[in-house]
């Protein structure tokens, strides 16, 4: 009697799973991500550290108390890019110059990666504008990814990135 009460239950749970996974793996969860303001927004100052988030058909960058928006429909371009940083803080580098040999110059080749985010927009008097932020790698593609979404424009072509077009630079055959 107990197999038979068994295998009803297990059939239910496993159809509940069916239904839930796909539904899961389906949504994007907007988590902020950690990004640094390079220069661009008025009123925040240069690199300064904060959180850059994708939600109601806006990029906001919040940095303590204040916030700053741009409409993803008012954006012209986005574009992104990889680069590079001082893996070593700027006093412990400073210091190990002295290092006696040329050692502290050993320092600066530690390097880590970073993603840009580079964005033009245009505000309600119709003026340009361009704001750049970087942040860990991976994550500027799926911010532009979100943005491009709700309304965004980019200039990027997607056949340079995959392959399948032909670079601007190279003759077309017929």
């Amino acid at each position: 009697m107990t197999c038979k009460s068994k295998a009803p239950l297990g059939a239910i749970a496993s159809l509940v799973a069916a239904l839930v996974i796909p539904v899961a793996s389906g949504q994007q969860l907007a988590t902020p991500v950690k990004a640094v303001h390079l220069i661009g927004f008025a009123g925040v100052k240069d690199n300064a550290k904060g959180a850059l988030n994708v939600e109601n058909g806006q990029l906001r960058f919040v940095c303590g108390k204040q916030e700053s928006d741009i409409s993803a429909t008012s954006i012209q371009d986005v574009v992104t890019g990889g680069d590079s940083v001082k893996a070593v803080g700027k006093t412990i580098g400073m210091v190990s110059m002295a290092a006696p040999y040329g050692g502290g110059r050993f320092l600066s080749l530690f390097r880590k990666k970073i993603d840009t985010l580079t964005v033009e927009y245009r505000d309600a008097e119709g003026s340009l504008h361009g704001v750049i932020f970087t942040m860990p790698v991976g994550t500027a593609d799926r911010i532009k990814t979100e943005l491009v979404a709700q309304g965004a424009h980019t200039t990027a072509r997607e056949e340079l990135k995959t392959g399948s077009g032909t670079s601007p630079n190279q003759e077309q055959k017929p």
